[in-house]
């Protein structure tokens, strides 16, 4: 279990530390229906992402991902290195875009919808986050690669990919907690944290997408090398 999880621990921290959906729930949460929309938008995510996880670790499992040596199969390091070099094209499209200073980053369309979203839409937006946006999708899937072409038995693989689920989460079932937790005494701290990733959203995702694309590229042409 422990190569599975070292494998797989870096895409899941960067989806964990993911700007977007931290905003989206704390939005969600501000709602008349914070409630209901918080735990729901919470649960969407955490479904999606483990929904995501369990095809690609089963896939990779039943098509040799882990090579019978003990080393990762060739094909999940070049799809491996694929994944690395798009972790950097996106890491520079992120910088590149990013607003100038003292400009604030246009609002998403679906941002200005969140005020009337129900639990069933707020669900739907959270998995939509997921699979349907290409930094959280390409990082869930190569997380779940890197599993699949461990050395962990399948029992491991398992406990690998449920850890790999909770870390992904935390990026909603913190704040989620904390206005659970505090009440309306979390409001200030939620938006606090809200205003922040907004503003440094692009150096945030920027330097999570180079040094995911670095990892990625390095430990491909290492285990191609060898």
């Amino acid at each position: 279990m422990g190569d599975a999880v070292g494998q797989m621990l870096t895409s899941a921290v960067g989806i964990a530390i993911s700007p977007l959906p931290l905003v989206a729930v704390i939005l969600m949460l501000a709602t008349p229906r914070g409630r209901a929309n918080g735990i729901a938008f919470t649960t969407g995510w955490t479904v999606a992402v483990a929904s995501v996880v369990t095809v690609v670790v089963l896939a990779g499992s039943g098509a040799g991902a882990a090579g019978g040596d003990g080393a990762p199969a060739s094909w999940t390091l070049w799809l491996k290195l694929a994944f690395g070099l798009v972790f950097l094209l996106l890491g520079l499209k992120q910088w590149r875009g990013r607003p100038p200073r003292g400009q604030e980053a246009p609002t998403p369309g679906w941002m200005k919808a969140v005020d009337t979203a129900t639990p069933g839409k707020a669900a739907g937006l959270a998995a939509a986050l997921v699979i349907a946006n290409p930094k959280n999708l390409v990082l869930a899937v190569g997380g779940a690669v890197s599993i699949a072409g461990s050395t962990a038995s399948a029992g491991g693989k398992a406990a690998a990919a449920a850890v790999m689920v909770l870390l992904a989460s935390l990026c909603t079932a913190l704040p989620l907690g904390v206005y659970l937790v505090g009440g309306d005494r979390a409001t200030t701290v939620l938006a606090d944290g809200k205003a922040w990733m907004s503003t440094h959203n692009a150096a945030i995702m920027t330097t999570v997408l180079v040094l995911l694309g670095a990892k990625y590229v390095g430990d491909a042409m290492s285990g191609l090398a060898s």
